[in-house]
């Protein structure tokens, strides 16, 4: 979860850049790095640290370097490990053009082969660097900046947002967007480029949000806008009335907000850790390769926000191990008839690891000598000890009592999981567990983006009229369903809105009754094809009964999206991985009807962050 902050303009860059950078430190404080073009002859200077921004500072007020054009940089790292020449900026072989980048390049390996053959040097192991060094190439062929980029952006896959300013064009900066954000700020005879508007609040009220699939050349008093076939496109200015000190604790108000924002960041130490344990993975979870293999069946324990991750993962476990999996209310498990499986899995799933009805269900599981793993974010907890084996997910501290990045990091750890399974079991091969991780790295990076293109009109209109509605109704199928009582539940929690949810096939078995104009009905939508037409079908319903319709789509579901009063739309990502692309604009919605009702939204009443007791 990077920041990227540029500036071109009348004045010295390197003031905004430093307090840019400051504002978007919780993206990310791996490394970070600053680039300018010295003023006298436009040649490249810049400097780069290791660890957090206070350390860059350190270099560049030890060894000055400023321009009026500049780049800066805070990394939270996905390619190559935290070190100096994995920090951003990154650069060609001859150091003529740099480059920062939020995102994923999902092709850079074959493109780093084809540049080594061309003779390109690289100097990192970033996929970043890939950028720099396909750009030079294609400068070298193209008699145009922009014809250079038309075909760089056609050879790129994957979702970034990344900004280059270059020794040939020194009154230029390039932007290049796709399914990751980045907005520039008009100011008077200069520019501000970032991939959040915070970063640029205060300086200037007129934003344009590139569009997706979008690169504009920026010059300190005009931008060109162009789609990535190279024609040209309208720009939208917006007028933005932030008020940059209701974010001054890490560009947050609560903890609840912080830890939405975090959980890209999250879900990427996640995937990482596991796939640094996965040749001893079962050591860790406490079973051999053979025990794996033979198993016939999971069980899934859990409660509250744990045990819809839960329910998500059990389609994760049917469709890609083909085995029978149950996900168990943990707070009902002991009192409902136990019929014990020696070929079966356990696995108990609490964010804190103390959770009591799930404490007390693995003892019970435990005590018949059955396999069991405990999925927790704390390695010091009871269930860590009390089970055979356990998994940690890597969200770091969660404060605010309702679940954000837990719940997120258990739903990708859940399909890692899954997937390594399906591999031990021979159900998939070595390079498609590799795409399965490449995957939760495309949702992670989805769930961000998407709450950047709806964040201001959330802000700004929508949380304000949904904060009125004293009740809703949330709709989902197959695994939209266990999501969207995740999102009837943070309703609940931080907004005390009454919120019920329904399998949205059972809305003509008795819940029709309550659709009316005055209960909003939040629909989850579903990549498969069949899934989405069943869900067509009962928007259909609804809207034929004057229901308002609030719609999380995919691209392209254009037919259900017309059916709605108020729609989403989200990239598409792997079909059963629509859950945790949707769940950063879903918990971003929720929080602002909470924060509209001024709810404490922290810690809401009547709950705790540890449910110790039964």
């Amino acid at each position: 979860m990077c920041g990227i902050v540029g500036y071109i303009g009348k004045n010295y860059s390197r003031n905004f850049i430093v307090e840019g950078l400051t504002r978007l430190e919780y993206r990310g404080y791996d490394s970070a790095g600053f680039a300018c073009l010295n003023p006298g002859n436009n040649r490249l200077m810049y400097a780069r640290a290791v660890g957090q921004l206070a350390n860059l500072v350190k270099k560049i007020e030890a060894h000055p370097i400023d321009g009026n054009v500049g780049i800066g940089h805070t990394r939270w790292s996905t390619h190559g490990i935290s070190s100096q020449e994995n920090a951003h900026p990154q650069f060609d072989c001859e150091k003529t053009l740099s480059i920062i980048h939020n995102g994923i390049i999902e092709n850079h390996h074959e493109l780093r082969e084809l540049l080594k053959l061309s003779g390109h040097i690289f100097h990192s192991a970033t996929d970043t660097e890939i950028i720099a060094h396909l750009l030079e190439q294609l400068l070298v062929s193209h008699t145009s900046l922009k014809s250079a980029v038309i075909q760089l952006v056609n050879q790129l896959e994957g979702a970034y947002a990344f900004i280059s300013i270059l020794q040939d064009h020194p009154d230029t900066m390039l932007l290049v967007r796709k399914r990751s954000p980045l907005c520039i700020g008009i100011g008077e005879g200069e520019m501000f480029v970032a991939s959040d508007l915070l970063a640029f609040v205060g300086k200037t009220k007129k934003v344009i949000f590139l569009p997706d699939q979008s690169f504009a050349l920026v010059k300190k008093d005009g931008i060109e806008l162009f789609d990535f076939a190279g024609n040209p496109l309208p720009m939208v200015v917006q007028e933005i009335n932030f008020d940059w000190v209701s974010y001054e604790k890490q560009g947050h108000e609560h903890y609840m907000l912080k830890e939405i924002y975090e959980q890209k960041a999250a879900i990427h130490a996640t995937v990482d850790f596991l796939k640094s344990i996965s040749a001893h993975i079962w050591d860790h979870i406490g079973l051999s390769s053979e025990q794996v293999k033979k198993l016939n069946s999971l069980s899934l324990v859990g409660c509250g926000t744990s045990w819809h991750a839960g329910r998500i993962a059990q389609f994760f476990f049917e469709s890609l191990c083909l085995m029978p999996t149950r996900s168990l209310l943990a707070s009902e498990f002991r009192y409902m008839p136990f019929f014990p499986d020696t070929n079966s899995l356990y696995i108990a799933i609490s964010q804190s690891g103390e959770t009591a009805d799930t404490l007390e269900a693995l003892r019970l599981i435990s005590s018949m000598q059955l396999p069991t793993v405990t999925l927790t974010n704390v390695a010091s907890s009871t269930m860590v000890r009390q089970a055979d084996g356990f998994l940690l997910t890597q969200a770091g501290q969660e404060i605010a009592v309702a679940s954000t990045k837990a719940f997120s990091t258990q739903v990708a750890a859940l399909f890692w999981l899954a997937n390594r399974m399906a591999l031990e079991k021979g159900i998939i091969t070595p390079l498609q567990m590799e795409l399965a991780e490449e995957d939760l790295l495309i949702a992670a990076e989805v769930l961000e983006n998407s709450i950047e293109n709806y964040k201001i009109e959330i802000v700004q209109t929508l949380a304000r009229k949904y904060a009125q509605y004293k009740k809703c109704i949330f709709l989902g199928r197959h695994v939209s369903y266990p999501f969207a009582m995740e999102a009837a539940l943070k309703l609940k929690e931080i907004a005390y809105v009454f919120a019920q949810c329904y399998p949205a096939g059972e809305l003509k078995h008795g819940p029709l009754a309550l659709v009316d104009s005055e209960t909003p009905i939040f629909l989850f939508s579903h990549r498969d094809s069949l899934i989405y037409q069943k869900l067509v079908a009962n928007a259909q319903e609804v809207k034929a009964r004057n229901g308002h319709l609030i719609v999380f789509a995919f691209e392209g579901q254009d037919e259900l999206c017309a059916l709605a009063d108020l729609v989403f739309i989200i990239p598409n990502v792997h079909p059963l991985l629509g859950p945790l692309a949707m769940t950063g604009l879903m918990q971003f919605f929720v929080y602002q009807i909470a924060l509209q009702l001024g709810c404490a939204i922290d810690k809401p009443r009547n709950l705790a962050k540890s449910v110790t007791v039964e």
